[in-house]
């Protein structure tokens, strides 16, 4: 069907850019020829950010980026930009900083008003049609910002001037003063119990997770948590960690029928989430349920494994390996319609099982969410059976067999929208995801996802001078690929190297992290800048260091560092992965919940590096079996015949090629071991 509008976003391959296509709004991508129109034309710069996957982006889109008078008072007065954060994250850190500085709060829609040279002045999130959420109207601010643009011009540009220097300014981190030459003092078992007791005073000790609704997985300090009991056995640690990954694991967040989790959950019992589905937080979930498989043997963890792994090949996996961003919330217009269900489609898909299932996943004639009913397990399967007095595997099959029935019938129904770009960092930790969860599983499956998908990268995300790109869709890779990119890239091939024994995944890893360190570093050479000195459309290099959806880059980089230091014995990537952690100084003991990936590092730094190495004719085989233990602070490598360049198996080959398992640790190495169950007392001890 003819469009009755269309504009530039229709060369655009962004699924997000794309949904704009035919906006009267006269979009323009971020680029040269918006910002030169700008300036020319003397016009603030509206630039809308949002993502495909995003609910209230869709609802903005209607209600005032699909009218036609709205359209005309934005092409009169700005110059506007849509752009989708997922492509341009460096963009998107910017102006949220901006906005959350102005207001207090950011999500999005993010809308900001920049002046013709690209500084922030005025901005919020979502905006309605008519004045409602105590917000102005989206009409009364186009006109409220073209009026002070004219009338007050010097007053915009020095609010913009000041607003960017204190972005800037916010950028810096100062070094700690401590001294950084006694590196044993600094790191401390009471900080980790500090660190531990300070996520579980947030912590839900009913329901799981960590403050209140929304609640989002909050993977890292899960992971702390299952570490530090590990290292301390802190059953309370064990306990929160154990009860979250529980909860979510039966609640709404969590796709009963086709795997995978949601977003995050707008209530503190993990019932109703926001339904869209991130291959992240996937990635993120499948790596914590690898280490609390590896950790408790519980295969309630394997199975939701297997499951969340199944849905993400079948869901969001290209046919040439590569794995898409994200399913939306939404599906014919309607949030979380393709996941829901009425009392009376339950009763006429089950028949007879379905008062059962009903009573099992909290189904009802009125619903358990805004009148119809999400699947959602108040309690395990095992604790209902007890009290239906019904044999706990019948319940199981007859459960398996009504979800097979309702998934089958789901698969008919309009599918939500899929975001089909493939973002380099995100498949990383897919790949990081999926060679944790082979260590746990052996299960091969795993293996060939993350084997195939690093292929896929290494074919398509690389240009001709040997530089990685951000995101790949229809054939093209665009954009200069940021330091999430980088760091998640170097971590998958650290993982890829343990599970499969290929000493070419730590070069490859090698490779890339000198490029970062050349082309990302900061001024005094301890945190990375997001984008590289190549990038020169942006206003400022910001430094993430918060953990938020994903790990921050710097934490990832400073694991790298870590743990390639110790493969390649190159003592100066060691001492800058300790400067970065010491320049943190206090705050990740204090503020877990924004730095527990950082925390694992610190972990790592505490209770010291397992170094492993596996050489010998049997090598790969003992190595896997080794892998299904729960060794945290570890690097592994694992060789048939000697390799040149690596240090930790070097003077570790015998002429007869046996097998040998060895252990270092605090720059001392045990004697040589054969048997798998030595190796675990020797770490135990």
């Amino acid at each position: 069907m003819e469009k009755k509008f269309t504009n530039r976003l229709i060369k655009e391959t962004s699924p997000y850019l794309l949904q704009h296509a035919h906006n009267p709004v006269d979009w323009f991508p971020w680029g040269e020829e918006a910002l030169q129109k700008a300036k020319e034309e003397d016009k603030p710069i509206l630039v809308s950010i949002g993502y495909s996957a995003c609910h209230w982006c869709h609802v903005m889109e209607k209600e005032s980026f699909e009218d036609e008078v709205t359209a005309d008072i934005m092409n009169k007065h700005f110059v506007n930009i849509k752009i989708d954060r997922e492509e341009r994250p460096d963009l998107d850190h910017v102006y949220m900083d901006a906005v959350q500085t102005m207001t207090g709060s950011g999500g999005w829609p993010l809308n900001v008003f920049l002046t013709p040279d690209t500084k922030p002045f005025y901005g919020g999130t979502y905006f309605p049609p008519v004045r409602a959420f105590n917000r102005m109207s989206w009409k009364e601010t186009l006109y409220a910002i073209n009026e002070s643009y004219r009338d007050k011009r010097d007053e915009v540009e020095s609010q913009a001037e000041n607003l960017t220097q204190h972005i800037i300014n916010a950028n810096s981190f100062g070094i700690s003063k401590k001294a950084t030459d006694q590196i044993s003092n600094f790191f401390s078992k009471d900080d980790l119990d500090l660190i531990a007791k300070n996520l579980l005073q947030s912590a839900d000790k009913e329901w799981g997770g960590f403050g209140n609704a929304p609640k989002f997985p909050q993977t890292f300090s899960i992971q702390f948590l299952l570490r530090h009991y590990h290292f301390t056995k802190d059953d309370d640690a064990l306990k929160q960690a154990l009860l979250s990954i529980d909860k979510m694991m039966q609640g709404g967040i969590h796709d009963h029928l086709g795997g995978g989790f949601a977003r995050y959950s707008t209530d503190a019992q993990w019932l109703a989430p926001h339904f869209e589905k991130m291959l992240y937080d996937n990635a993120l979930l499948v790596s914590i349920l690898a280490e609390a498989y590896q950790l408790t043997g519980q295969e309630k963890y394997s199975e939701t494994i297997k499951k969340t792994l199944a849905f993400v090949e079948r869901e969001l996996t290209s046919p040439e390996g590569g794995f898409y961003s994200a399913l939306d919330a939404d599906s014919e217009g309607v949030e979380g319609k393709y996941y829901v269900w009425s009392k009376n489609e339950i009763d006429h898909l089950l028949g007879n099982d379905a008062e059962l299932f009903a009573e099992v996943y909290g189904i009802s004639g009125k619903g358990n969410w805004e009148h119809t009913n999400i699947l959602w397990l108040k309690e395990t399967i095992e604790v209902q059976a007890k009290k239906m007095a019904i044999d706990e595997i019948y319940l199981k099959n007859r459960l398996k067999y009504c979800r097979e029935v309702l998934f089958k019938h789901r698969q008919t129904r309009i599918r939500p929208g899929l975001d089909d770009k493939i973002l380099l960092g995100w498949n990383a930790l897919m790949i990081t995801a999926c060679c944790k969860a082979y260590a746990a599983t052996g299960d091969a499956i795993c293996l060939d996802m993350a084997v195939r998908n690093i292929r896929f990268l290494e074919t398509n995300l690389r240009d001709s001078k040997g530089n990685w790109l951000h995101t790949w869709k229809n054939n093209q890779s665009k954009y200069l690929a940021f330091l999430d990119d980088y760091a998640f890239l170097m971590q998958a091939y650290i993982h890829l190297q343990e599970v499969t024994g290929r000493q070419e995944y730590l070069f490859a890893a090698r490779n890339i992290l000198t490029k970062t360190i050349d082309e990302f570093s900061d001024e005094d050479d301890t945190f990375f800048f997001f984008t590289s000195v190549l990038q020169e459309d942006i206003i400022l290099r910001k430094k993430e260091v918060y953990d938020g959806a994903v790990p921050s880059g710097n934490a990832v980089m400073a694991f790298d560092l870590l743990y390639l230091a110790m493969i390649f014995n190159e003592r100066l990537w060691l001492k800058r992965a300790e400067k970065m952690l010491i320049s943190l100084d206090k705050v990740v003991i204090k503020y877990p919940y924004s730095f527990s990936y950082w925390a694992g590092l610190w972990q790592h730094m505490v209770t010291g590096i397992n170094e492993i190495a596996v050489t010998g004719e049997n090598a790969f085989t003992i190595a896997s079996l080794i892998n299904k233990n729960f060794i945290p602070n570890k690097i592994m490598q694992s060789a048939i015949l000697p390799t040149v360049g690596m240090p930790l198996l070097e003077g570790k080959f015998n002429d007869e090629n046996e097998t040998y398992i060895y252990l270092c640790r605090n720059y001392t190495c045990e004697r040589p071991l054969k048997i798998i169950d030595d190796l675990i007392l020797l770490l135990k001890n």
